[in-house]
């Protein structure tokens, strides 16, 4: 059957037809009339022989000096060889003859060379003297005791600080006026010395001196002048009467005034004086209390008398004058749990410690001292209110007043209460608490020299 087109061809290529073939083109080229580019055919490269030897001399310069080849660079590593095995001849062994060096002539030795005899040593040890020390400085004198009115003084700085800058800025070089004597009474106020005292005062400096020139330490001295006076009747020393054994004395006031401490500094003084002194832990309430009076008990080697913590208080207050009267005690000093002014409960459980006392004495507590804290100022005079009509205080003693600008409320209590002032502390000493002086705390408040 001849093939599609009704020609019967022969379709096998010849050598001569190959070599003026056409590419080919691929399918899309033929449509889109692109043609591929014909690989180029590699060139043949024809290796000529080498030429022979005398060819190559032919064309080499005659002056040209032959080729030199190039000493071989020594390595570094060494060349590894194996050694032929050296065969030793079997040693026999033989006798050992140590070989001594033959005696030297004297003539042939050195003078220089001869070795001198040593010398016999000494059996007696030889005695070494140690270098002297350094000299010690010598140990530094304490400082000396600062006298209490120099005490009190810087106890009581921040307050006459407060008072002599609210006078400075009052007078200041100009005639005295109502004006000015109304400031006066406003910074006497503000310094809590009671609206009766500051009245006073403001009274004493107008008095005389209306439409004049006043100078700030006038004003001062007028100051100390009535603070003195409104203060001295009041400055009454504690008075122990001992014929009464034990003498009882009952310690109240609010938390953190400063109770506990103030027995241990006032046993100090009383065991000074030759006293036999007894203590009683009524603060239940507190361990860190009960532990409190016991150091100061072995410091001042006075007996305690505790309970555990939480106990009836008013059982303890019994148990310590039954102690106190077996042991001898002139003194007997009671801690109480601090307690606010408005808790009706802890005021109830004050009278029941103070009715305990009395079935053993009908007279005690002998004294009921009220410890004040300076620092809470016009509070204080409600304590004093509440607690003298509980536990008919019959006394005050007045801490932390250098901790404070409101020292002149001790002023204001002694006018209002008329209240016996036996004590007062400026700082944690033992002895930083003294009896009161109405001159010395006057002075010390206005902010005037001893």
């Amino acid at each position: 059957m001849a093939p599609c087109g009704g020609q019967n061809k022969d379709f096998r290529v010849t050598e001569d037809d190959k070599s003026t073939a056409k590419p080919k083109t691929g399918f899309f080229r033929r449509i889109f009339g692109r043609k591929e580019t014909p690989e180029p055919e590699p060139e043949k490269v024809e290796i000529e022989p080498a030429a022979p030897a005398e060819l190559v001399e032919e064309y080499l310069p005659a002056e040209a000096e032959p080729l030199k080849a190039e000493p071989e660079t020594p390595s570094s590593e060494p060349a590894l060889f194996e050694a032929p095995p050296i065969e030793l001849p079997p040693i026999e062994p033989a006798a050992f003859e140590p070989v001594l060096p033959e005696p030297v002539s004297p003539e042939f030795v050195s003078p220089e060379f001869v070795l001198p005899e040593p010398e016999p040593i000494s059996p007696e040890p030889v005695a070494f003297e140690p270098e002297p020390e350094a000299a010690l400085p010598a140990p530094s004198a304490p400082p000396p005791r600062r006298s209490w009115w120099t005490r009190l003084r810087d106890g009581l700085s921040r307050s006459s600080t407060s008072i002599g800058t609210g006078l400075k800025e009052i007078f200041t070089k100009r005639k005295l006026d109502a004006a000015m004597l109304e400031d006066l009474e406003d910074v006497l106020i503000r310094a809590d010395l009671g609206v009766a005292t500051a009245t006073r005062i403001t009274e004493a400096v107008g008095k005389g001196r209306y439409d004049k020139d006043v100078d700030v330490d006038e004003v001062k001295a007028v100051l100390a002048t009535e603070v003195e006076r409104v203060l001295t009747p009041y400055a009454v020393p504690l008075a122990l009467d001992l014929s009464k054994k034990p003498y009882v004395i009952l310690v109240v006031g609010v938390n953190g005034s400063g109770k506990t401490t103030t027995i241990g500094k006032l046993a100090a003084q009383f065991s000074q004086q030759g006293l036999n002194v007894m203590l009683a832990a009524g603060d239940t309430f507190r361990a860190a209390a009960i532990e409190q009076l016991r150091i100061w008990g072995e410091r001042l080697n006075c007996p305690v008398v505790t309970r555990e913590q939480g106990s009836d208080a008013a059982g303890l207050a019994f148990d310590a004058i039954k102690s106190a009267r077996e042991q001898g005690a002139d003194i007997l000093m009671m801690d109480t749990a601090g307690r606010l002014q408005n808790r009706a409960e802890l005021m109830a459980e004050l009278e029941k410690i103070i009715r305990v006392m009395k079935k053993l004495d009908p007279e005690a507590p002998h004294a009921v001292l009220l410890v004040l804290d300076a620092t809470v100022g016009q509070n204080a005079i409600s304590q004093v209110e509440i607690f003298g009509r509980i536990a008919g205080v019959t006394g005050l003693v007045m801490t932390k007043l250098d901790g404070t600008a409101r020292g002149g409320i001790l002023v204001a209590i002694a006018e209002k209460f008329r209240l016996p002032i036996h004590f007062i502390g400026v700082g944690e000493g033992a002895d930083d608490l003294e009896a009161f002086a109405a001159r010395d705390f006057a002075r010390a408040i206005a902010g005037i020299e001893h």
